[in-house]
């Protein structure tokens, strides 16, 4: 009767222990961590020079990221038609100016189910008649002759010190404030309600460099850093890159 009474209970532990790795198993998506498959990342480039060979070293870098360059030709054709969109990020380094009705849509649309956003240097300048595209990306830089503000201003070839506005945040967690050799911009217009992550106190920038922010389900992130090589060189601006595009994937 004791062994038979024993062997009962060693069948029943065995048959728990069993139904619990069970659920464990069915527990690893949303329980584990990060999904699994490399993020799939579209960079847009068009409207304005840039450094090609060492601007996409940056996302060469990124480990378990597979990104696509598209060279906008008509200003916005990428999303005339998103019915096979296969992205989970778009890395926006362009300076397009023409969108239809059409395509503001769709781009509201991708946000809307959650596709990120990372906006990069002077993509700040896109898109000047889309009033939508500032809250969006947070910020614009206003072009002369193409807006009713006096216009933004650049400098080329200054050495900027960067400081961490918010160092909880998972995109700056564990960093120090750094010097960047980059372009600033100044005379800006931002958003009131961007979650700011890098400020700069030299006199030809504006205080704000980097920021995240919610569009509809989407994560962005938009970065005013990033002219040429000397700044895409630059190992903090790598970091912050690589954690912007994991951040807006829901990775980081």
């Amino acid at each position: 009767m004791g062994r038979t009474y024993f062997r009962a209970q060693v069948v029943v532990l065995v048959a728990v222990l069993f139904l619990l790795a069970t659920l464990a198993a069915s527990c690893v998506g949303p329980f584990a961590g990060e999904p699994k498959g490399k993020v799939k990342v579209v960079v847009l480039t068009g409207g304005h020079g840039f450094e090609h060979d060492p601007f996409f070293e940056v996302f060469d870098a990124m480990e378990d990221v597979e990104y696509t360059e598209f060279v906008l030709k008509d200003h916005s054709e990428i999303f005339e038609d998103i019915s096979d969109w296969d992205y989970d990020v778009i890395a926006l380094y362009n300076m397009t100016q023409k969108i239809s009705p059409k395509r503001r849509e769709n781009i509201v649309k991708l946000l809307n189910d959650g596709v990120g956003f990372v906006a990069m240097h002077h993509n700040m300048g896109s898109h000047q008649e889309w009033p939508e595209y500032r809250k969006i990306i947070g910020a614009r830089y206003y072009l002369k002759g193409q807006s009713d503000q006096a216009g933004s201003t650049y400098k080329h070839d200054i050495d900027m010190k960067i400081a961490i506005a918010d160092k909880k945040h998972p995109i700056t967690r564990g960093m120090s404030d750094f010097e960047i050799h980059d372009e600033s911009y100044k005379s800006c217009g931002f958003e009131e309600d961007n979650h700011v992550l890098l400020t700069t106190d030299h006199p030809t920038s504006d205080e704000t460099i980097m920021w995240t922010r919610k569009y509809g389900k989407a994560r962005v992130c938009t970065i005013q850093l990033g002219h040429d090589s000397k700044a895409y060189a630059n190992p903090n601006y790598r970091m912050l890159m690589d954690r912007a595009v994991r951040w807006c994937a829901g990775r980081l």
